[in-house]
């Protein structure tokens, strides 16, 4: 009897297809985030000067966050909510230049006990220095790699062009536009891991736009007829967004991309002094509560598993990466210290979800707020008590206290964030570490600049635009 083989190059196609298919519980991982980027600065929210044609294009890919939110109103607080999924305040991170303490649990601890190979890029913050960034000692044992990263190449705090970086604590110099040197590193990073066999989880933490505002010609070419401030401010977003195309492209030619969760974010909202604006239509700016102070663009794209790009409202923010991606990678619930203020977004990435059953908070510098879908108490004062109500869906500007209105929603949502904060005060004595207090080892908040172990290098640094006293005086965050 004759034999017939007319399935076997389709079975033989589709085994291949499967043997090919992808490990999504083991995805290669890349956060980046931007330094001072307000939600309205990109040309997808119709920015009226700047063009962003490679956010656009990671946009337009995959999962677009119309109201994603930095976990505090400046940057080191929201770096440690990445880090941790917690409040910053549970942290013991109050404000820019505030250390997070080493009995935090981090991702990247998490991460590389599960196999991962952890890498950091650019700005840290989480190591209790205030002033310009200075490269990362070798010796600062509040590091990237004290916190679980492998690899490391970060500067403390912001950092323009032509950078000082700390690679693992030894100094090198680099040339040109600093989102773009990131990247460019972060990708030989992947490059030379990638026959590892091991997925890798790299942070990217750019220093733009965030002042003293560095850009070059070319990138302000379009911005002529505006303040010179400004037109430096959007010359530093057009490399950033030629960098993101950059880091997209390096991903294809890797062989990375279609198993690579790339998320997207800023870490608070835009700057009052950059005009036109840099929130959109929002209330507020960095530093605030107000929705121009927090939220922020938002995006994850990641082919193998978010095959339908989308746009959605459901409210998320920084906490949530932590506990997103440990779903992800099936870790165990003990990775992530109690309480977790975040929760994963894994579901969100193939089915849109109705309502967020847990709220997003806010604590900073005695301020507060609460998100409750459509909902958003907030306060200027916890001391004073004063609460105000806003309907984010009807009117997300903010225009209209809704809390003499609405007694009972603005009782409901006062008795949650209050009952949130308390847990927050046990969290700021320690009470959620083993040892039931704070470490007595953990640094005070205190300028690089008239620390011991920078004296040293203080010449060279200070000798930089960026490290002059009068910049520095004048930045934060």
């Amino acid at each position: 009897m004759k034999s017939h083989n007319y399935l076997l190059p389709v079975l033989a196609s589709a085994a291949l297809a499967f043997a090919a298919a992808p490990d999504t519980t083991r995805p290669h991982i890349v956060l980046v985030m931007a330094d001072d980027m307000g939600w309205g600065e990109t040309s997808y929210y119709r920015h009226p000067v700047l063009k962003t044609p490679h956010l656009d294009a990671l946009a337009a890919a995959g999962l677009r966050f119309d109201r994603f939110y930095a976990g505090a109103p400046n940057c080191s607080p929201t770096r440690s909510t990445v880090m941790t999924g917690r409040s910053n305040d549970r942290c013991g991170v109050e404000n820019h230049g505030f250390a997070l303490r080493r009995q935090e649990k981090t991702i990247a601890q998490a991460l590389r006990g599960a196999g991962y190979l952890t890498a950091h890029f650019g700005k840290w913050h989480l190591n209790g220095f205030r002033g310009p960034g200075a490269p990362v000692l070798g010796t600062d044992d509040h590091s990237p790699g004290e916190f679980g990263f492998d690899e490391w190449l970060s500067v403390t705090n912001f950092f323009d062009r032509d950078p000082i970086l700390s690679r693992k604590g030894n100094f090198e110099t680099f040339k040109g536009d600093s989102s773009e040197i990131i990247i460019a590193e972060a990708l030989k990073h992947l490059e030379r891991n990638r026959g590892s066999g091991r997925p890798t989880f790299t942070v990217i933490w750019y220093g733009s736009p965030h002042a003293p505002m560095i850009a070059a010609a070319e990138d302000m070419k379009n911005f002529g007829s505006l303040e010179k401030n400004s037109a430096r401010h959007y010359g530093e977003l057009v490399a950033l967004d030629r960098s993101v195309g950059a880091l997209r492209a390096g991903l294809r030619k890797l062989g990375l991309a279609d198993n690579t969760l790339l998320w997207f974010c800023s870490d608070n909202g835009g700057l009052p002094e950059i005009k036109p604006g840099t929130v959109g239509d929002l209330r507020g700016f960095k530093g605030s509560v107000f929705e121009g102070g927090l939220r922020v663009p938002g995006i994850v794209e990641w082919p193998a598993v978010i095959k339908t790009p989308r746009i959605t409202r459901y409210p998320a923010g920084t906490f949530d990466i932590f506990p997103t991606i440990a779903e992800i990678a099936g870790l165990p619930d003990t990775v992530m210290l109690k309480p977790v203020d975040g929760l994963s977004l894994r579901p969100l990435f193939t089915t849109e979800q109705k309502e967020r059953p847990k709220p997003l908070v806010f604590r900073h510098t005695g301020r507060a707020a609460l998100i409750d879908n459509r909902y958003k108490i907030l306060t200027l004062s916890l001391e004073k008590g004063s609460f105000e109500i806003y309907d984010l869906e009807t009117d997300p500007r903010e225009t209209k206290d809704l809390a003499a209105e609405k007694p009972e929603l603005a009782a409901r949502l006062r008795t949650a964030l209050l009952r949130w904060n308390e847990s927050v005060q046990a969290s700021v004595a320690g009470k959620d570490y083993p040892e039931g207090r704070v470490s007595s080892k953990e640094p005070p908040s205190r300028d690089w600049m008239t620390a011991p172990e920078y004296a040293p290098y203080l010449q060279e640094l200070q000798a930089r635009p960026e490290y002059r006293p009068k910049a520095a005086g004048k930045k934060k965050g």
